[in-house]
């Protein structure tokens, strides 16, 4: 099923998407009686899916008619994965880790789906590029996950759009971190696809949209690493925990600047976009 979480006559609210409308997580403890956390993380911190698997003669709301927001604001980790299609390596002169090339990014670059990319000034980034990726959300506390179990572990996918400030990044290959962290330089959702709902990852099409043109375009298949190797493979180093999202790289990245719309579209699970427009140097004290 597709979870988002969205705003609607001034209220907050999750729901299931089906087809033009949204189901409220209101609506079906209203009329079915039933008790379901009214954000996501609770769900998805082992939550009962049942209630929600026949929401027949349930009325909802046109889609159109809600703000679709983060699925939740704070995700516990955010790990990213940089070079994992061979066609980006071979894009920019590179050669793909053996082993994933993980960074982490800070809840507090997050943005709205839908909303802006704040380009920061000048003197801090001039060349910054985003990517539309897949994010996989995991779905339970866990380590050292073995390979035949990982599908166990994940609670589904989504969309994320990553940013990077090239030329930060082309200074010193150490300021990644500072490089992917900037304010808005990452989204994710609005929909979360229960991985039940998905069952070839593998034949998933990852895109990244430039001003409304296929900038780049690539089958989840042909990653080095494949999410499920991502989640066992960290799962490793540290405890994964409900809510935790791993992105799993781009084919490439566009250059973007004020004035372009960008989004990521992965065809089954939909698409995340964003405009994007200059900042300014704003102290915040």
């Amino acid at each position: 099923m597709k979870l988002l979480r969205f705003r609607h006559a001034g209220a907050v609210d999750s729901g299931v998407l089906l087809g033009g409308r949204v189901i409220p997580f209101g609506e079906v403890n209203a009329r079915r009686g039933t008790a379901l956390p009214r954000e996501l993380p609770a769900l998805i911190q082992g939550g009962d899916l049942t209630p929600l698997r026949d929401l027949r003669g349930l009325e909802g709301v046109p889609l159109a008619d809600v703000t679709p927001l983060l699925p939740y604001e704070s995700p516990p980790k955010i790990w990213c994965i940089g070079l994992n299609y061979h066609s980006h390596a071979v894009d920019i002169n590179a050669v793909q880790p053996e082993e994933p090339g993980s960074f982490m990014k800070p809840s507090s670059c997050l943005f709205q789906p839908g909303g802006d990319i704040v380009l920061p000034p000048p003197e801090v980034s001039s060349d910054v590029d985003a990517e539309g990726e897949l994010g996989v959300v995991i779905g339970r506390r866990c380590r050292f996950v073995p390979a035949e179990h990982v599908r166990e572990v994940i609670f589904g996918y989504t969309k994320t759009l990553d940013l990077t400030a090239l030329d930060v990044l082309a200074r010193n290959t150490r300021y990644l971190t500072r490089a992917k962290s900037i304010d808005t330089f990452l989204s994710f959702g609005p929909v979360i696809v229960t991985a039940g709902e998905v069952q070839d990852v593998g034949s998933l099409r990852v895109t990244t949209m430039h001003n409304g043109q296929v900038w780049s375009s690539d089958f989840v298949r042909h990653m080095r690493h494949a999410p499920d190797e991502l989640v066992r493979f960290h799962s490793d180093y540290f405890t994964l925990e409900p809510g935790d999202l791993i992105s799993t790289g781009c084919p490439k990245g566009a250059r973007i600047k004020a004035g372009d719309r960008v989004a990521a579209d992965i065809e089954g699970i939909g698409r995340l976009e964003a405009n994007v427009r200059q900042g300014s140097r704003e102290p915040l004290y």
